[in-house]
């Protein structure tokens, strides 16, 4: 697999922020891919970085951990050659937030707890090229299985009004729908049970069909200007305007299924996408399809200051994805749990310069 031109090798002294970032936390998200992929390898990127050239990075990973921060930046400079990553029809790349809410819920449904999380149904089947019915839309990655055949899944609409009633397929029951449809849009959360347990669910499938957004259609019709959008003016107009949730958040017809969840520690993240928990400001959701997951990606953001209270120039993990996470200069930033976490993440949407880093091997097949 060749590598492709949108990396262009630089060296780690070009890097903005380099040595003046720990990349102790972003050697231990590493870590936890390291020992993952003992068990499943990660599918290698179209953007030619081959999931088996991380082989000597793992494997010293897992042998000599770092003990601090000088140790794991020695670390990436012995295994890695960082690469600016170009973007696609801008001069930047894009980095929003995401993060995992914290919820009350009840394990039965009550007056006040009347929105379910639903787990994934048995008539939902993953469908692509080979068993995708003609005429099918290609985008449709999830379809319902019939006596006639494949159709296109129930959307957003038709499960909020029933259509997979009586299934039993609740896992939990929430009181907020906004807070429900956040949940989606995030893909996991903690939920604080009113028996005083703490569960966790996280993403299981999906109906298939395309997302759009609340702040978009809300922009479109002149209710927040686009520029104000943000996930807090967003609950703050469904707080005012509570009879019109249903009119908006059903304009958005893919619906999440979720799946239950151990709390191992209570510290990190949900597992994702890559098999592993997410790790708060270390973890970043990219393209999938383009590159591997347990990437290091070294990140610029200088109008990005609402990690930490400083411009953002920090090691991430490449460690989940996401259906709008798309080109080889954008990622989601994961911010933590809970409200504080939340609050970082939804005003997240900032220009950001993209750093591979590439193993070596790569680096020197590519110009020999």
């Amino acid at each position: 697999m060749l590598l492709s031109p949108a990396f262009t090798p630089v060296g780690f002294a070009d890097l903005p922020g380099w040595h003046e970032d720990d990349q102790l936390d972003a050697f231990e998200a590493f870590c936890l891919s390291a020992f993952h992929v003992l068990t499943k390898p990660y599918r290698s990127g179209a953007l030619g970085v081959a999931f088996d050239a991380f082989g000597p990075a793992y494997a010293e990973a897992r042998e000599k951990p770092a003990a601090n921060g000088s140790e794991a930046r020695a670390f990436f400079e012995r295994h890695f050659q960082p690469a600016l990553v170009a973007p696609e029809d801008r001069d930047h790349g894009l980095v929003t937030g995401f993060y995992e809410p914290d919820v009350e819920a009840s394990p039965v449904r009550t007056d006040t707890f009347s929105v379910p999380l639903l787990a994934r149904p048995g008539d939902l089947v993953d469908v692509d090229d080979a068993n995708r019915p003609a005429g099918m839309d290609p985008y449709l990655a999830f379809a319902r299985n019939t006596p006639d055949g494949l159709i296109e899944y129930f959307d957003r609409p038709a499960i909020e009004q029933g259509a997979l009633s009586g299934q039993g397929l609740e896992i939990a029951w929430v009181a907020d729908p906004v807070d429900v449809f956040f949940v989606h849009v995030q893909g996991a959360a903690r939920l604080n049970m009113i028996d005083g347990s703490l569960r966790r669910v996280t993403y299981a499938a999906k109906s298939g069909q395309r997302f759009t957004g609340p702040g978009g259609i809300l922009a479109k019709i002149g209710e927040i200007p686009l520029e104000l959008v943000t996930m807090q003016s967003i609950r703050a107009w469904f707080k005012a305007n509570p009879h019109r949730v249903d009119e908006i958040l059903w304009q958005n017809r893919s619906y999440i299924f979720f799946r239950q969840a151990e709390v191992d520690d209570a510290m990190l993240g949900p597992i994702a996408a890559a098999k592993v928990p997410l790790t708060p400001g270390r973890s970043v959701a990219v393209d999938r399809l383009l590159h591997t997951f347990g990437t290091p990606f070294h990140i610029v953001a200088p109008g990005l200051t609402a990690f930490g209270g400083k411009p953002f120039a920090r090691l991430m993990i490449a460690q989940d994805t996401g259906s709008a996470i798309t080109g080889p200069a954008r990622g989601d930033l994961f911010a933590g749990s809970g409200f504080a976490a939340g609050e970082v993440a939804g005003v997240v949407r900032n220009d950001a310069d993209f750093f591979a880093l590439l193993p070596k091997s790569l680096i020197v097949g590519a110009q020999s």
